[in-house]
């Protein structure tokens, strides 16, 4: 392996609800007993989810594997609505991770449904998210991936929506919205985009450096959507080499010359630290940064509340040891939190 130099793309890496969602299980690791339950993995990513399962969190497919009374966390991806009320009927102390704007979505999904429309919505077979969405109004709602599938869809009566996963790259999204206001003139679609701010930043990203790169490596893990899609953006801007590796161990030996470096939203920034280490360009690092992200998302209220009053009693940090400073959340990185993990105590 001879890599002359890297471009890095920026943004890269962790999201807000990414940012918000390891946080607050980092916080209920804390501030309970384990073991702590998780409704399916916080956010997709193998080494995330390995650094939690390592300080006694536990992730589960079914509400009913969760004995009852132990704190549970639903995952950043959204759940269902049956899902939620399962978790607060079963748990003792129950925190929804949910990232807003996967929110933001049940929200148009439940107030188009109460309005009569039928809903098209644009996402992944099988995704957490596009599961979690869908069953917010099932009998109106209906998953599409392609203008194929758009064309198949009957002529419905009713006035007709259209939604997104929140994770969809703008190439999958674009062709899919063609082919829905082409068979339904009068289609409804919010004022703003459902597509995560994140996602299209590391997607404009990537494309800033790809016609620069001999090889592209993009961090994240297999089920992640938004690092797929930018593997996929990678090689469409015709970038010769593009890899997806979890991690440095999965560098290919014939990688070589300019290599861009990008990772999902789901990727901490230690591993992409690792990566460049491993590529170890002679020419050194150059940043590419297309815009700054300057986004936060607080906890779920109800986590604040509880690490305030269990903070004036014992003192609850997100990194280190416990200490009497109060918590400034804002200020601290998730990469961080994830590292704190591993120490002991």
């Amino acid at each position: 392996m001879t890599v002359d130099k890297v471009l890095l793309a920026s943004p890269r890496g962790f999201c807000a609800g990414v940012e918000m969602a390891i946080k607050a299980l980092a916080w209920m690791v804390r501030a309970f007993e384990p073991p702590v339950y998780c409704y399916h993995e916080i956010v997709h990513n193998q080494i995330v989810v390995r650094r939690f399962e390592e300080s006694g969190v536990v992730f589960v497919d079914d509400i009913a594997d969760v004995p009852a009374g132990r704190p549970i966390m639903l995952s950043a991806h959204g759940s269902a609505p049956e899902v939620v009320a399962a978790a607060r009927e079963r748990g003792g102390y129950v925190v929804d991770a949910v990232c807003p704007l996967v929110t933001k979505v049940h929200h148009e999904v439940k107030t188009r449904a109460g309005k009569g429309y039928q809903i098209v919505y644009v996402g992944h077979e099988g995704h957490e998210e596009a599961i979690g969405t869908m069953a917010v109004a099932p009998e109106v709602i209906h998953r599409v991936e392609t203008p194929a599938e758009v064309a198949d869809l009957p002529d419905f009566e009713n006035p007709v929506a259209v939604l997104a996963q929140t994770t969809l790259s703008h190439r999958e999204w674009a062709g899919v919205l063609d082919a829905a206001r082409e068979k339904f003139p009068r289609l409804w679609q919010p004022e703003r985009s459902d597509l995560c701010f994140a996602t299209t930043n590391r997607q404009s990203a990537l494309m800033e450096i790809a016609a620069r790169c001999d090889a592209m490596v993009v961090i994240g893990s297999a089920n992640s959507s938004n690092t797929n899609a930018l593997a996929a953006l990678a090689r469409e801007a015709g970038c010769p080499h593009v890899v997806r590796i979890n991690g440095p161990a999965e560098l290919p030996d014939d990688i070589g010359g300019t290599v861009g470096v990008t990772a999902g939203a789901s990727a901490p920034e230690d591993l992409v630290r690792s990566v460049i280490e491993r590529l170890s360009p002679t020419r050194g690092v150059e940043e590419v940064q297309v815009t700054a992200e300057a986004e936060y998302f607080p906890p779920p209220r109800n986590l604040r509340e509880l690490l305030g009053a269990v903070d004036a009693v014992t003192g609850v940090t997100m990194v280190g040891p416990p200490s009497p400073v109060p918590l400034d959340d804002r200020n601290i990185d998730a990469s961080d939190v994830l590292e704190s993990l591993r120490l002991p105590g």
